[in-house]
């Protein structure tokens, strides 16, 4: 290739690459893309201000669901084999209760025992806005697809942000904190 041609190839590519970058600096970045019509909308965020309510409450109404929880390690083992030592300890509470470090959240033991392991609302937030839509329909066998979209916005189906990983620290990609199992 002679030197004219590298040249002309050359100032032909970055031609090519200085279009390419002013195009997509001129795009403007205020208005978001539209998704693809196969992908699923968000789900809306839950109602600001909630307060946590505790398991127990949830199993009014999901009963099935609460008594399977109620089997599981989220709740037998999250706090209850916790040993005594780290039942106060804030870098373990996080995981092993529900809500700890949020206003309503788990305190202590004592007086928030109803938060103590991963309960319902650590997956998918504090219910007392759900409860309270919820109770309207408490005598209903069916629920229009309008009170059905109300309830269902009122709480999250799973907290945004990978809940899950914030404590399972193998999906997490962090090392679990050193502790005595005594």
């Amino acid at each position: 290739m002679s030197k004219l041609s590298r040249g002309l190839f050359t100032g032909a590519f970055l031609a090519v690459i200085c279009l390419a970058v002013a195009a997509f600096m001129s795009t403007p970045t205020s208005a978001p893309a539209q998704p693809p019509a196969t992908e699923q909308a968000a789900e809306p965020a839950a109602p600001e201000g909630q307060s946590y309510t505790g398991s127990k409450q949830c199993s009014s109404c999901h009963f099935k669901q609460y008594m399977s929880w109620k089997k599981s390690k989220h709740a037998t083992d999250a706090f209850g084999k916790l040993a005594e030592k780290y039942k106060t300890d804030a870098t373990c509470l996080p995981c092993h209760t529900t809500g700890y470090g949020q206003a309503t959240g788990f305190k202590d033991a004592a007086t928030t025992p109803n938060l103590a392991g991963t309960t319902c609302e650590a997956c998918h937030g504090p219910g007392t806005e759900h409860e309270k839509i919820c109770k309207e329909y408490a005598n209903k066998k069916k629920l229009t697809a309008e009170e059905e979209k109300k309830a269902r916005d009122s709480i999250y189906k799973i907290l945004p942000g990978n809940v899950c990983s914030r404590c399972h620290a193998s999906q997490g990609h962090k090392d679990h904190p050193k502790y005595d199992k005594e």
